[in-house]
């Protein structure tokens, strides 16, 4: 009995009792959530256009953070090296079309998969030659970046909010809707959704995937930018972020691999839970619960609902 109450009754009570850690808590698992959805918006994006899991993403968040970082220690003003490094991530992004997608047109799903691997690997080689293995810091008060931290009364307690939390949570979330209403209302996302029921049909009607393929991939590495520099302003700018950017791949299970309301809805799902779980359930199993949250979740989903809140369910003919 004892260990029910410690799991079903004293973590609740404890939320009532101090509503100001309740809510640091709340505002956390947010700004995680959001900064999980916009990374599985990147995911999303090349799913809908190639109908394959490009697991290159997470590397591609690495590598973007790094280029701005290593295009600033070498003497160029933040601004500049920011729109350097969108400059090599439109580079990346053509060089993929061209050296990898181009020549593997209308290849079994798996094919495509694969590929994305070897460009993981790839860039993750070519990373840490040019840049080197060793932890950077983002230049987040040259990026002019808020820092510091605001404190607001709340029941008799204090909730402590960072600047830089509050920039992330509006700049992620302002991206993810303008991508999202350029992808569901404009011509090219129109294009985007044929590209992916059907590369020959798409062919047939005049599409070029050379081109989707381009602007999908682009698009994809202006979102790891942005969640490079995000991630890399609250912890530091390394290869372990790539492991932080795979979070997006249970995000994507709850959310459906085809929806970007998915993926939002997903993400604030395993931000929050996580948070969650870890202060106030943590303490009763030996904590770590971040780690394994959201794969336990989407393992439930998977036996469930394997199409996601979001995902249309799809039935077959046998």
């Amino acid at each position: 009995m004892d260990l029910l109450s410690e799991i079903f009754v004293e973590p609740f009570a404890l939320m009532v009792e101090m509503p100001d850690l309740l809510v640091q808590t709340l505002w956390e698992g947010f700004v995680s959530g959001v900064l999980y959805a916009l990374i599985a918006l990147g995911f999303v994006l090349i799913f809908k256009a190639s109908g394959v899991f490009n697991f290159a993403q997470g590397i591609m968040v690495v590598f973007a953070a790094l280029t701005l970082v290593g295009f600033y220690a070498m003497g160029v003003p933040a601004i500049l090296a920011l729109v350097l490094a969108i400059a090599v991530m439109f580079a990346l992004a053509w060089t993929v079309e061209r050296v990898v997608l181009r020549p593997l047109v209308n290849q079994p799903d798996i094919i495509l998969f694969m590929a994305t691997f070897g460009l993981t690997y790839f860039l993750i080689g070519f990373g840490e030659l040019v840049f080197g293995g060793e932890p950077k810091q983002m230049i987040t008060r040259e990026l002019m970046l808020p820092t510091g931290a605001s404190d607001f009364e709340l029941a008799g307690g204090y909730v402590r909010i960072q600047h830089l939390d509050i920039a992330a949570a509006v700049i992620a979330s302002i991206m993810i809707a303008t991508l999202g209403v350029f992808f569901s209302k404009t011509r090219i996302g129109r294009a985007l959704r044929a590209v992916a029921d059907s590369h020959k049909a798409a062919l047939s009607v005049g599409i070029s995937l050379n081109q989707i393929w381009v602007i999908v991939w682009f698009a994809a590495g202006i979102v790891a930018l942005v969640t490079g520099i995000m991630w890399g302003a609250r912890s530091d700018v390394s290869f372990a972020l790539q492991i932080i950017a795979l979070k997006a791949l249970p995000v994507l299970i709850l959310g459906g691999f085809t929806s970007i309301p998915g993926a939002i809805v997903g993400g604030l799902i395993i931000g929050i839970g996580e948070k969650l779980g870890e202060f106030y359930w943590g303490p009763i199993i030996g904590g770590g619960i971040e780690s394994w949250f959201a794969y336990v979740i989407a393992l439930i989903f998977l036996l469930f609902r394997p199409q996601g809140l979001f995902g249309e369910k799809i039935i077959e003919r046998v």
